[in-house]
């Protein structure tokens, strides 16, 4: 959410791709196999290369990219725990350990439900203020 409302200005914008990229320099460090380096290279090197060509040519693209990765990422969340909580239903989920911890009637599946509006909520909330902060 925070990085969709970030893509509206650019100086927001420039902000929520320096921490991406402090973020990801972070976990390049912290990483414990090569593929996860082997990503955080890849995206470090693509920001870069965007941010360089929004400060030096007519190319303005960085707030799109930082708006693609924020819808993707909500998108994803939305779609993980459609997969992990209500289609499959996995037995050691956080929804179901949550379940099982809550005095409520509702199962695993309910949770995950409850869980997957309020991200899915939170995707739409953010795309309307975007949208609404650009207009």
């Amino acid at each position: 959410m925070a990085l969709i409302l970030a893509s509206t200005n650019l100086l927001t914008t420039r902000i929520a791709a320096g921490c991406f990229l402090l973020t990801l320099v972070v976990v390049l460090f912290y990483a414990k196999n090569w593929t996860l380096r082997g990503l955080s290279i890849g995206f470090i090197i693509f920001l870069a290369l965007i941010w360089f060509l929004q400060e030096r040519t007519t190319v303005h693209i960085l707030r799109y990219a930082i708006l693609f990765i924020g819808v993707m990422n909500s998108m994803f969340s939305v779609y993980d725990i459609y997969d992990d909580l209500i289609s499959r239903g996995v037995n050691s989920s956080d929804a179901k350990k949550f379940a099982e911890i809550c005095p409520c009637p509702c199962n695993g599946v309910g949770w995950g439900f409850i869980w997957g509006m309020i991200s899915f909520i939170f995707l739409g909330a953010s795309v309307y203020l975007g949208v609404l902060i650009l207009a």
